[in-house]
């Protein structure tokens, strides 16, 4: 999982990291908020797990273990254990976790097994070191896996949609189930595991960008042949936009590949896929429109989300790099993404029980528009508890 003190206090940033943040006040109200949310959820045995909150309504969109969304809400627990060290956080994530069980059992059903599995058990395995978590994860690795196809070079995003693309699909988000691979491939016997996952992100890297790195939504292959067909969206405004949150997939996703693999090519790749994003961010605030070339800009919505997955992307990368300035410069973003989002004006507060408003999901479909969704939530805690590592000095 993501060694969050073993790789932050491993960083030797070239300049003195001092926080602007008060992020343990920042953390505490991220607790806070989840106690809420757990006061008014449905007993076990029940539709229960938070995904959305609707712009203007006060209570969760509840799902079951089988949404892709479904992982996110117990890691974001595990992480409230991790900052507060409330026993609370730990023991209603394992609760959480335990609905999540049957995913690393049942034949694959799409590629969000990372998304659901590993930020949940994978942070639970971190921070308890439970055997029968290490055993779930490396069993749901093996299923995920079951979806590449080596003439591709890929993973297979969704079966459910060969018939109408009537060809294999990857999309940018697939970028982050593969550190579920390689962690396995890492802790657990199948070795095979590594080059499928550092396979799927070179090729990746070879097809699902434009010439300026902006990514496609979505990929579309020739099954037999591995040929690609040709780039589209799915949640961006055009084929021939980026997509907020897409990119921050494809920043965070490159970043974690270095990690594991420390390719050159995967940090080198990072770095461009970044710097496109942060050219092109519409004001000081760093929160970017749903998509960067909407023509509807200025009057559309933000996307909290994409900022919150861009800025702990920015924390982790700002740590490789070797330039100087530009490990200043992708730190000091992060932070002032971390500003924002800690704003009044992006905090969800007494608004409704999450800790962000103003993300935005699928807008070409009208789903979860200018609303309160769980992975806005989980990247943020996530993002506060890497800048807190970062500027707090050893005792």
């Amino acid at each position: 999982m993501k060694k969050i003190v073993a790789y932050c206090l491993a960083m030797s940033l070239a300049w003195t990291a001092k926080a602007q943040l008060n992020t343990q006040q920042e953390i505490d109200y991220c607790a806070n908020q989840a106690l809420k949310t757990l006061q008014n959820l449905p007993p076990d045995g029940q539709v229960n797990i938070p995904r959305s909150i609707e712009n203007g309504k006060k209570t969760w969109r509840l799902v079951d273990y089988k949404d892709w969304c479904s992982g996110f809400w117990s890691g974001t627990l595990w992480y409230l254990y991790e900052g507060t060290k409330k026993p609370v956080f730990k023991k209603q994530a394992q609760r959480f976790d335990k609905q999540l069980q049957p995913l690393s059992q049942q034949k694959a059903y799409d590629h969000d097994l990372g998304f659901q599995m590993f930020c949940s058990y994978g942070n639970g395995y971190r921070l308890a070191s439970n055997a029968a978590y290490k055993k779930i994860i490396l069993a749901t690795a093996d299923t995920l896996a079951t979806l590449y196809n080596p003439k591709v070079g890929t993973i297979l995003s969704w079966p459910r949609e060969i018939a109408r693309f009537k060809a294999h699909n990857t999309i940018i988000d697939n970028m982050i189930n593969l550190e579920l691979l390689f962690w396995a491939a890492k802790n657990g016997k199948n070795k095979n595991l590594y080059q499928i996952a550092e396979k799927h992100a070179l090729t990746t890297m070879q097809n699902h960008f434009r010439d300026d790195y902006t990514s496609y939504h979505v990929v579309l292959y020739d099954t037999l042949t591995g040929k690609k067909i040709k780039g589209m969206t799915h949640q961006g405004y055009a084929d021939n936009t980026m997509w907020a949150r897409g990119q921050s997939w494809a920043i965070y996703g490159f970043t974690m590949c270095y990690r594991f693999t420390k390719n050159p090519q995967f940090l080198d790749f990072a770095q461009k896929v970044t710097d496109v994003y942060l050219k092109n961010l519409p004001d000081e605030s760093l929160i970017p429109y749903w998509d960067f070339n909407t023509p509807e800009i200025p009057n559309t919505t933000r996307d909290a989300s994409a900022a919150a997955v861009t800025a702990s992307a920015l924390l982790e990368l700002s740590g490789y790099v070797k330039d100087a300035e530009k490990k200043k410069l992708y730190f000091k973003k992060a932070e002032k993404m971390l500003e924002s989002l800690a704003s009044s004006t992006y905090k969800s507060g007494t608004t409704n029980d999450a800790f962000l408003l103003h993300s935005t999901g699928n807008r070409p479909i009208q789903g979860e528009v200018d609303a309160s969704i769980i992975y806005a939530d989980y990247y943020y805690i996530e993002a506060l508890l890497r800048y807190k590592y970062l500027t707090t000095r050893k005792k």
